[in-house]
């Protein structure tokens, strides 16, 4: 079962393609939504999506040699001039399809770290 790929399409629930890579704790931190069933990332992008739209991520965290294929979907979009001086971008829930793998991976990166009350891009 494949799905056709639009990378160029703006309308909801287009699959498309989008590499995200992560560099420090830090950042992963502001980024991940445990909150989200089967976790999520927000995504700092000015590309527009709409909610809804599939996303196939290819995820790089910090100096992991491999990409982390994550199939989602846009569940929050901050646009820009959002107030608060928010970053603008997408959350992205990660699908049932791996399994948790990619929370799992960002869970051991952040151990200790997902109870602190830092501020994040999303809440």
């Amino acid at each position: 079962m494949s799905t056709p790929m639009n990378p160029a399409g703006s309308l909801g629930g287009q699959q498309r393609i989008l590499s995200f890579a992560i560099k420090d704790k830090t950042a992963l931190y502001a980024s991940f939504m445990p909150f989200i069933r089967n976790g999520g990332l927000f995504i700092p992008t000015t590309k527009r999506y709409q909610l809804g739209d599939e996303i196939f991520l290819l995820l790089q965290l910090m100096e992991e040699p491999d990409r982390i294929p994550v199939a989602g979907k846009v569940i929050w979009v901050t646009p820009p001039g959002a107030e608060g001086n928010r970053a603008v971008g997408v959350g992205v829930q990660f699908s049932e399809q791996d399994k948790g793998v990619a929370r799992r991976k960002i869970e051991e990166y952040l151990v200790g770290a997902l109870s602190s009350e830092r501020p994040t891009h999303t809440m």
